[in-house]
């Protein structure tokens, strides 16, 4: 028997189908009228049409053609449709910040529509003519749910706060928004860090990555173990879906042999974790520097006793090993222009102010003098191999005088020869310098340092390759510089200068860099 409500309901499916593609379809004719392309209309970004035809998906500079048919957008009224998803702590404060410089900025009235705290959206209105410019909407949650909503196409731009997965990668080739994997599709707009909290009361200064592994692992599970009070510990953490909870896990939990214990009190927002452990002088938790509330944020200590603290300069350069760069990622499809225009003033100098204002690490360059480096230089003498030579330690102290250090550092992603997303970030910076002429009347040497593991002199030999890689790749990225006012120098001192312990897969990793010192010359 012939099912009537099912074929009627098919039918009306396909009738439906049938008009919404006719009434999305266009024919755009060039301003000569000798070209003529005919399709659906898939969208328009205020400059171009991505039209899908017989020879697949176009994209059509608005300019250059004429619009007809049922589906052409008005283009006087069009207004930008914009959605941010992802990271609750960059979507809280952080971003809403930047929307509202960028709209001062470029001349538009804001105004902020809250359905609550995770889902808000800002109007946007051109103070000269008074027409609608852009509707830009946050769903912020975290960081996993950020890529899904742009995997699934719901998001044109996604907040993280850790680099894309192998499976979110994946999965974002098979939805067609491209390879989340490549830099193109990815940038950094600040810096922030994990940090362990305890209560202000608790008497703890600092505690190794080893300790920290342990405890949340459930292989510690009272204070008395780190010289505290006989009493349990409780532990405090992002829900699991936090781009912060899910960096720790991989970059301390995994990376120390361990996993996550079950008992974990798990919390929605870092304000709810700090409260709880500023609440508990028995209780730690693990959140971000951005936003430790009433608790005190712990350093992190090595064997042979020097604590890495997170603080700005420490972030800056990438001494402090759990620094966590703010990401966006955006799809392979072309954003609206006001959309472009906002990712690039968010990269912009105009935009740092309001970053750090926000309370993360911004992206400005600073010069660290000499006289402001006693501790490296302490610790360069104190730590230095045994196969150091005091010539060597000479040698770098002469070279040092009269430079500064800038407050960038590359390092390479661990087992391997490509930089990692900080790094990577930070040639983009610098070269953007280098193009804009910035130090053509300055010296900037590019200094190799290594661990201690290994002989010496190897590890010198390595510094100074990993040196000129990175200038190399400085260049590349600078096609526009003036090479005839430019000195750019290498140089090397391999494990003359530790920063952390050579003790734990860290600290290598951090003694294991690239800096860049700068002079500058008298016109």
């Amino acid at each position: 028997m012939i099912d009537w409500r099912a074929a009627i309901f098919a039918a009306l499916l396909v009738f439906a189908t049938l008009g919404r593609a006719q009434a999305d379809d266009v024919t755009l004719t060039s301003r000569d009228g000798s070209v003529e392309i005919t399709g659906t209309l898939l969208g328009y970004d205020g400059e171009f049409f991505r039209v899908e035809t017989v020879y697949g998906v176009l994209t059509l500079d608005g300019s250059g053609v004429v619009c007809g048919g049922p589906g052409c957008p008005d283009l006087q009224a069009y207004v930008a449709d914009i959605t941010i998803s992802g990271a609750r702590t960059m979507g809280e404060v952080l971003f809403p910040a930047l929307v509202e410089a960028f709209s001062l900025r470029n001349g538009y009235r804001v105004q902020r529509h809250v359905n609550s705290d995770t889902d808000f959206r800002y109007d946007l209105t051109d103070r000269a003519t008074g027409r609608p410019a852009a509707s830009i909407g946050f769903h912020v949650t975290s960081t996993s749910e950020g890529f899904a909503d742009l995997i699934a196409g719901e998001a044109d731009i996604a907040l993280s706060m850790r680099e894309a997965t192998a499976e979110e990668i994946r999965l974002g080739r098979v939805a067609g928004i491209g390879d989340l994997g490549n830099p193109r599709h990815s940038r950094i707009v600040g810096l922030d860090a994990i940090v362990p909290l305890v209560a202000r009361s608790n008497r703890l200064d600092s505690i190794t990555l080893q300790a920290l592994s342990q405890l949340y692992s459930g292989k510690i599970v009272n204070w008395a173990a780190l010289g505290g009070p006989d009493a349990p510990v409780a532990l405090h953490l992002r829900e699991e879906a936090s781009g912060l909870a899910q960096a720790f896990r991989r970059r301390v939990m995994l990376d120390q042999g361990t996993d996550l214990a079950r008992g974990i009190t798990r919390h929605a927002s870092n304000a709810d974790l700090t409260d709880a452990v500023a609440a508990d002088p028995y209780s730690i938790g693990i959140a971000a520097l951005s936003e430790t509330g009433n608790a005190r944020a712990l350093s992190l200590a090595g064997a042979c006793g020097r604590p890495a603290t997170a603080n700005t300069g420490t972030l800056k350069t990438e001494d402090y090993p759990l620094t966590l760069p703010l990401f966006v990622y955006t799809p392979a499809r072309r954003l609206p222009v006001l959309a472009r225009e906002f990712l690039d003033f968010a990269r912009s100098s105009a935009a740092q102010p309001v970053i750090g204002r926000a309370g993360f690490v911004d992206l400005r360059l600073r010069e660290i003098p000499v006289s402001a480096q006693g501790q490296r230089l302490a610790n360069a003498i104190a730590g230095a191999g045994r196969e150091v030579a005091l010539a060597e330690l000479q040698r770098m102290v002469q070279r040092m005088q009269g430079s500064s250090r800038l407050s960038l550092s590359f390092r390479f992603a661990k087992g391997g020869t490509v930089l990692d997303a900080q790094s990577r970030s930070n040639i983009e910076i610098l070269a953007g310098q280098l193009e804009r002429g910035m130090h053509d009347r300055n010296s900037l040497v590019f200094v190799g340092f290594s661990d201690g593991v290994g002989r010496a002199a190897a590890n010198q030999r390595l510094a100074l390759r990993r040196a000129e890689t990175v200038r190399r790749e400085v260049l590349r990225a600078a096609p526009t510089a003036d090479r005839d006012r430019l000195d750019l120098q290498v140089d090397a001192f391999g494990e003359t200068m530790p920063i952390a312990c050579d003790d734990t897969d860290w600290g290598r990793g951090v003694n294991r860099r690239v800096e860049v010192w700068i002079s500058r010359n008298e016109p």
